[in-house]
């Protein structure tokens, strides 16, 4: 019983009157170590209740939750801004902050890259460093149309803020057909690419949906291609170009046998795949991505989720 209450009492010492471990050893005749056990043995006992006011508290909870769920190694959770406009410069920020911490940790020997608006995004806000070992490259074709699809200035970007080496995939995001994808990759030159290109240390990409407010929808698809026909197939959405349905496998359509990217089982293969995307129109194809075990990492938006915690 006495225990108990000096339990109690340092608790109390320590978290309402914020006095030091040392001043509460001094004022209760006890030992810096003693007073230690006894503020663990509080916590532990639900004695004391630690709850956060920062709005902050909120995303880490997600966090948290997140890494449980789909046996993630990390995740990211950024306040959803009340303009959606703003989405891609909050998840930029949230995913430059985390490459900067993982690469110092890492050490990466290459990391490879999609494109996209989040990814241009994040080259604008991370650190610069000097990093003049690393090996940046293009793990997918891309467009010339904007700096979003632009699989160049995306790459490039990033080498350029890391002072890396920079490797180029010079290709269509699609083949005209599945045949052309083939003699395409067959070529020596193609072949070597492929293979390097999943022999990263880390992955960065985002994913697409079915909407048009996907990029790749409004200009990336080749000419005969209705999204329509992805949907009718049960497309929800693409990962490296590759469109999959709600549980995450390709769909039954030619475009998955033209994208000029690597397949599934080899891009599951890079030990760290980070995939950051946020927003209502990417809840599907972020559940579908997660439910799959597509991806290591994630970095999103609260109310993405909350909505893949709920199972949405």
């Amino acid at each position: 019983m006495e225990s108990h209450e000096l339990k109690i009492r340092a608790a109390w010492l320590y978290h309402v009157e914020g006095l030091t471990q040392a001043q509460i050893a001094e004022r209760m005749n006890l030992t810096r170590r003693r007073v230690n056990e006894f503020l663990a043995a509080a916590l532990e006992e639900g004695i004391v209740r630690v709850s956060f006011a920062s709005p902050l508290a909120a995303g880490m909870e997600l966090e948290s939750r997140l890494q449980e769920r789909f046996g993630l190694e990390a995740a990211i959770v950024v306040p959803t801004p009340a303009d959606p406009h703003l989405l891609h410069q909050v998840l930029g920020r949230g995913a430059a902050a985390y490459l900067d911490r993982l690469i110092q940790a890492r050490r990466p020997r290459s990391i490879g890259v999609g494109w996209g608006a989040t990814l241009r995004e994040t080259v604008s806000h991370m650190t610069p460093a000097s990093e003049p070992e690393i090996e940046l490259r293009s793990m997918m074709g891309g467009l010339t149309r904007g700096s979003e699809i632009n699989t160049f200035e995306i790459v490039h970007g990033f080498a350029q803020v890391l002072k890396a080496q920079c490797h180029y995939f010079a290709a269509p995001i699609y083949a005209e057909s599945p045949q052309s994808r083939e003699a395409i990759i067959s070529q020596s030159v193609f072949e070597r690419i492929f293979r390097q290109t999943c022999e990263v240390d880390i992955s960065f990409l985002s994913v697409g949906n079915v909407t048009r407010q996907s990029l790749q929808v409004r200009y990336g698809l080749p000419a005969g291609t209705d999204v329509s026909d992805l949907i009718a197939v049960g497309a929800v959405g693409d990962l490296l170009g590759r469109y999959i349905n709600a549980d995450g496998r390709p769909v039954d359509h030619p475009l998955n046998a033209q994208v000029l990217a690597p397949d599934f089982a080899d891009y599951r293969r890079i030990p760290c795949r980070i995939v950051a995307s946020g927003g209502s129109h990417k809840h599907a194809i972020l559940s579908a991505t997660m439910h799959a075990g597509l991806a290591t990492a994630l970095v999103t938006d609260e109310e993405s989720a909350r909505v893949l915690l709920t199972g949405g």
